[in-house]
Parts: C-alpha cells; sequence; structure tokens
C-alpha cells in the first residue's frame, strides 16, 4: 500500500513515520506525477493559505480535486481547512480543495499562543493530540462524527475523506492513519 504525504509544508517527517509504523509505504507528494499510483493520501496541517498557494504555484489543484474525489485522504488541522466546502473567515484568494461537505472554521481555538494538547475522545478509544491554531467545525452537515472534544465534533469521515481539528501526529498518536488504511484496505 502506497500512501503520499502533501510535502509542501507541515509535519511531513511525522506523518510518514505513522504511516510507516502501520506498514504502508509513505511517499512525498510535490507533484502532479508524484500522486500516480498512490493508494492514499495524507494532507498535513501548516498554514492553510500558504499551502492554498504553494499548491497553486506546484499547479497540483486539479490533480488534487481529482485524486479527492475517488481516493482515500486524511486532512489535518490546515488539511481540513483544504477539504472544506465552505471555510469561515477563508481569504478572498485562498482556493480549497473542497470535497468534504462541512463548513469550518480558521484559526478557531484561538492564536499560536493558545495551542493545547488534549485528550480526544473516539467511538472506542481516547487518544492525545495538539490543538495548534485549530479550526473548529462549525457545521457536520452529513459527515459522520469520529472524535469529539469537549463535546464538540473535532474530526469527522464522509465516504473517502477524514479530517481533524488537530494534529495528531505531534502526540505519536496512531488511530486517524488506522483509520485511513482501513479506507484504503476496503476499496482494494
Amino acid at each position: 500500500m502506497r500512501v503520499g504525504v502533501l510535502a509542501l509544508q507541515g509535519d511531513v517527517r511525522e506523518h510518514q513515520r505513522i504511516l510507516e509504523s502501520l506498514g504502508a509505504e509513505a511517499v512525498w507528494v510535490r507533484r502532479k506525477e508524484d500522486l500516480k499510483n498512490l493508494d492514499g493520501l495524507v494532507i498535513p496541517g501548516g498554514e492553510s493559505t500558504a499551502i492554498s498557494k504553494l499548491i497553486g504555484i506546484f499547479d497540483l489543484m486539479q490533480t488534487l480535486r481529482e485524486f479527492v474525489a475517488t481516493k482515500p485522504v486524511l486532512g489535518t488541522c490546515a488539511g481540513l481547512i483544504l477539504l472544506s466546502d465552505q471555510v469561515e473567515g477563508r481569504l478572498d484568494d485562498q482556493e480549497l480543495i473542497g470535497g468534504l461537505d462541512i463548513v469550518s472554521s480558521r484559526n478557531a481555538y484561538g492564536s499560536q499562543a493558545n495551542s493545547f494538547e488534549a485528550t480526544v475522545q473516539y467511538e472506542d478509544t481516547t487518544e492525545p493530540v495538539a490543538f495548534i491554531r485549530a479550526p473548529k467545525i462549525l457545521d457536520t452537515k452529513s459527515a459522520k462524527v469520529l472524535a469529539t472534544y469537549q463535546g464538540q465534533p473535532v474530526a469527522v469521515q464522509q465516504n473517502n475523506i477524514l479530517a481533524a481539528c488537530y494534529h495528531p501526529e505531534i502526540t505519536g498518536s496512531t488511530h486517524l492513519h488506522s483509520l485511513l488504511i482501513t479506507e484504503i484496505d476496503s476499496r482494494q
């Protein structure tokens, strides 16, 4: 199983390590050609506006949209913003990949100084994660809630797309990556 990690900004190596620890071959994605022959993709956190601009510079937007429409994808923090169909606080020139029918809000948990680690609740387990300038999910619409924090949705799934407001890779949490691999397995 080959899983790409969008390598334009963010914790690329940390996501790669988690995927490899779960038995996947993890490859960096920086060009359209890098998306060929992948079974899934992780879009890491970072700064969503900067990542959006880099996607444009590398002419990846249309190819990413086509990939997201058919293959399993996990977006964390900025990745959730980029996958959201609607984003409160989105800059006028910020282009989104879309595909995830939710409404999110950029930096809704506060500034960098307000970053924190917390335990999120999944259906059958808990894990420590990091919220860094994290977005909030304002409306899950038809997406299934995968995890909550203080009763609020912080991770969702809609069809082949999984997304979280937080950074699991910083704390070494593997639950979301395992769900991504399960989603890939179910399609092979």
